[in-house]
């Protein structure tokens, strides 16, 4: 296996351990009231692009079941909410 094809393969890890040196060398990016926000952007930005990618890899069939049991549990625990206070 040549370097390029190793480098294609193990691409997640080389990206990490690149965030990690660069983050290292410049650690003023990521403070508080920095230039990446990261007051909103990990409470925010980064926890919806979790759940965002890790939705796209349900399966479909999976997900269809799933989305109707979410709703109709959300809508009985809504309506029993606004009837029982």
């Amino acid at each position: 296996m040549g370097l390029l094809e190793r480098l294609r393969k193990e691409w997640f890890i080389l990206g990490i351990v690149l965030v990690i040196a660069v983050a290292r060398l410049e650690p003023g990016v990521g403070v508080k009231g920095g230039p990446l926000k990261p007051e909103i952007t990990i409470t925010y930005i980064a926890v919806s692009a979790i759940f965002f990618n890790s939705g796209l890899s349900l399966k479909t069939e999976l997900a269809d079941s799933r989305l109707h049991a979410t709703s109709c549990v959300f809508c009985c625990n809504f309506n029993q909410s606004c009837w029982w206070k």
